[in-house]
Parts: C-alpha cells; sequence; structure tokens
C-alpha cells in the first residue's frame, strides 16, 4: 500500500503494457500519467522545484512562471498547489483547453499568448512575456525547463532507473522528444550503466530538435520550433520523425481496445511499432515511455471535427479507420 501526505509525493506508478495482445508488436509501454499531474511531467516539475528550494532561489514571496504547451504547466500546477507556491503559466493557442482549465482549477494564473513572433515562433513569443514579467517583477522565479538541468536529472535519478530495474535484458528504448529532459536522463543514464541498450529518440515531423526545417505541428508535447539547448544528439543512437497522422490513428486504435492515450503518446508508439517492424522485434526486449494519458485530448485528437479542420488531406482517412 502507498500513502502519501501531498500530491507533489506520487510520481511513478511502474505500470506497462504488454502491447503483444493489442498491436501484435512485442513492446513494452511505460505508462506515465497515474499521478496527479497525469504525465510523465510531474518528475522534472519536482525536481526542478525541490532544487530551487534547497538552493534558496524560491522564497516565501516567490511566484513561479514558466513557459509549457500543457503538461508541464499542469504538473507545475499541482506542485505549486501542493506546495502553497503561486504559480503562472504562460502557455499559447495550441494548448488544449482541458490543460488550461485543469492549471486553473489547481490556482494557477494561465496567461494566453496569441500572437507568435516575427519567426512564426509561439515558444519564442512565450519566453519573451516571461522575461518581461521577470524583469518587472523581482518576485518571479522562472525555472526554464529549457536549460534546467533538473529538468533531465529527473529522469537519470528516476525513469531510468527504474526501467533499467524491471528490465535488466533492455535492448532497445523509445523515447519521445520535446525540451529533451526525458530523451537525456535516459540517455545519460544508460550510456552510463547499460552502454548496449539502443536509445531511439521519438520526435515530430516539423520538428527542428535534430536539424531539419521547421514545419506546421498541431499536437502540444513532442518536437519544438527552436532548438533545444537540453538536447545532445551524441547521447542517441537513433532518430526516427513520427506524423501527426500516423499518431492520431494509432491513439483511436488503441482506444477502440480500451486504452485512452494522450497525443505525445501516440506519436511515439507509433513510431516505435514501425521501427520494430522494420528492424524485428522476436528476440528483443523494447519499451517506450508514454507521457501522457488520453483525457486532456479528448477536445482535439478524438474529436472528429477538430482533426477534419486540421488535417485537411487525409482526415477521412483518420476518422474511418478507428
Amino acid at each position: 500500500m502507498t500513502v502519501i501526505t501531498g500530491a507533489d509525493e506520487l510520481l511513478d506508478s511502474e505500470i506497462y503494457i504488454d502491447l503483444r495482445r493489442l498491436l501484435d508488436c512485442r513492446l513494452y509501454l511505460k505508462c506515465e500519467g497515474f499521478n496527479f499531474a497525469g504525465s510523465v511531467k510531474v518528475r522534472p516539475a519536482a525536481w526542478m522545484v525541490n532544487t530551487a528550494q534547497r538552493e534558496g532561489v524560491i522564497g516565501p514571496d516567490s511566484i513561479l512562471i514558466e513557459s509549457s504547451s500543457g503538461n508541464l504547466g499542469v504538473a507545475l500546477a499541482v506542485i505549486a498547489a501542493a506546495k502553497g507556491l503561486r504559480f503562472v503559466c504562460v502557455t499559447d493557442p495550441k494548448c488544449n483547453p482541458s490543460a488550461t482549465d485543469l492549471m486553473k482549477a489547481l490556482g494557477a494564473e494561465v496567461v494566453v499568448v496569441d500572437e507568435p513572433d516575427a519567426t512564426g515562433s509561439y515558444l519564442a513569443a512565450r519566453k519573451a512575456h516571461v522575461r518581461e514579467r521577470c524583469a518587472q517583477d523581482p518576485r518571479y522565479v522562472w525555472l526554464n525547463q529549457y536549460e534546467n538541468p533538473a529538468n533531465w536529472v529527473a529522469h537519470y535519478e528516476n525513469t531510468a532507473a527504474l526501467i533499467a530495474k524491471q528490465f535488466p535484458d533492455l535492448d532497445t528504448l523509445f523515447i519521445g522528444t520535446g525540451t529533451g529532459g526525458t530523451l537525456m536522463g535516459c540517455a545519460r543514464y544508460f550510456r552510463e550503466h547499460r552502454p548496449g541498450v539502443r536509445i531511439v529518440a521519438v520526435d515530430s515531423v516539423g520538428s527542428v530538435n535534430f536539424s531539419g526545417a521547421p514545419g506546421p505541428r498541431h499536437i502540444p508535447g513532442l518536437g519544438a520550433s527552436t532548438p533545444m539547448p537540453l538536447i545532445d544528439p551524441s547521447l542517441v543512437d537513433e532518430v526516427v520523425r513520427g506524423d501527426e497522422r500516423d499518431a492520431i490513428r494509432m491513439c483511436r486504435r488503441l482506444a477502440a481496445r480500451g486504452v485512452l492515450l494522450g497525443g505525445s503518446s501516440g506519436t511515439v508508439v507509433s513510431a516505435a511499432t514501425e521501427w520494430l517492424a522494420r528492424h524485428g522485434s522476436a528476440d528483443r526486449t523494447a519499451v517506450a515511455i508514454a507521457p501522457d494519458l488520453g483525457e486532456r485530448y479528448i477536445d482535439t485528437i478524438y474529436n472528429d471535427a477538430w482533426v477534419a479542420r486540421h488535417y485537411h488531406r487525409g482526415a477521412q482517412d483518420l476518422l474511418e479507420n478507428q
């Protein structure tokens, strides 16, 4: 029995799904989201806040502020509420409405930056707003998930170590790439402790995390419009890019079997199953990290009207193959 005294203490549930029956693929899916934040982001949120408190960066009058496309914002709202701290999340129109509602319900202030910067980047515009607030009021503390080493240390100390314990014969690990926290924490751990494990980074088509030209992306979470400072490509064995249409198709396929996953998870699972189909999985122990569950995507990737509006080419195929 697990007993906690606050929402910030529940960081991992160690639940895996063997996807052989659901997808006929030898892949174990580490399901994040069985915590009060509903995603893998609860770990870096807790690590960043705890580290800042330990180092004296956060004081009694501090106001936490962070730029987020959704999941980290919800996670920080949970941690801040549990610790009695004020929190402001700066997001943009791509953030799922349910995520902004969750943050507000948890007592956070949500600022939606409606206009991208001159290059068309909402991320850059969000960061500019954060910097402006910090310059105007010294009470603001920007945790800066994009450059904060506590982001990846959380996964080095927790996520990767738990996977290594459960799968001593692990061969391949698939990890989605957003800020790079999960990827870099896991990659560093296995490079040091189990260098034979193959690290496969899953990025979104249209992301520039591993070079390439930026393109339109409608599902928040994975990918980035500007390179993420935390990412060290030398620690990754291979990069695969997932198309959002494939992610939606996978999410809906699994939902039809009772497993409701988020958009980031759909991207990772879709890319991992395709990779294993090409490279073989019969003699391979493979694990994929599913960053989030699907409840906060009900109005987007599970909504027919939203899918038809954002994916004109091939939208009918997505709606028919569920």
